[in-house]
């Protein structure tokens, strides 16, 4: 019984683990980037704590009405805002949060890191607990519970076949020998 409910435990561990490392990898292999949301200026379209993933594109290739993410002016700080309108000429565009009353200006071409093709609830808010001390700790605790999980059945299977030796042993010793 202790086999089986280890062995169930086990696989909804593993499978809930794979599906999360493809929610990740598989976008990733197709070249776009994830980027948690940790403000409300896209709500109620992308809401705080999605994940969105991002195709790097050229400026050029965006259209009004698309969602777009571009670098601040410091260039560590990632935006994702929707296109209002496009000025070829000037090279540059103006982007709107869906949340916000005002639009953000003008964001220039060569600030534009690419189109945010498509989000996932929540889980930007794991991601970035995943990448603290906590969830490293988190991982880490997951990844010693399946091990348990696959070991508990045979340390049970190995004290019960030394049990059953020792009982057999015992019962050799006390029963009469003839000679």
């Amino acid at each position: 019984m202790v086999k089986k409910i280890c062995n169930i435990l086990s696989t909804i561990v593993l499978v809930v683990l794979l599906a999360a490392a493809a929610v990740i990898l598989v976008p990733m292999l197709l070249g776009y980037k994830e980027m948690a949301v940790l403000s409300g200026s896209m709500e109620p379209t992308i809401p705080v704590g999605s994940l969105v993933y991002v195709k790097p594109v050229e400026a050029s290739e965006l259209e009004a009405g698309d969602v777009c993410t571009y670098y601040l002016s410091d260039g560590e700080t990632f935006v994702t805002h929707r296109v209002l309108s496009i000025d070829p000429d000037a090279q540059t565009l103006v982007t709107q949060g869906d949340a916000n009353e005002s639009p953000d200006g003008d964001i220039q071409f060569s600030q534009v890191y690419g189109r945010a093709d498509f989000h996932l609830p929540y889980l930007g808010i794991a991601i970035q607990n995943i990448r603290t001390p906590v969830g490293i700790m988190t991982i880490c605790g997951v990844v010693m519970l399946v091990i348990l999980l696959n070991f508990i059945p045979a340390i049970i299977d190995a004290a019960e076949d030394e049990k059953k030796r020792s009982e057999e042993h015992t019962s050799e010793l006390q029963s009469p020998r003839t000679i």
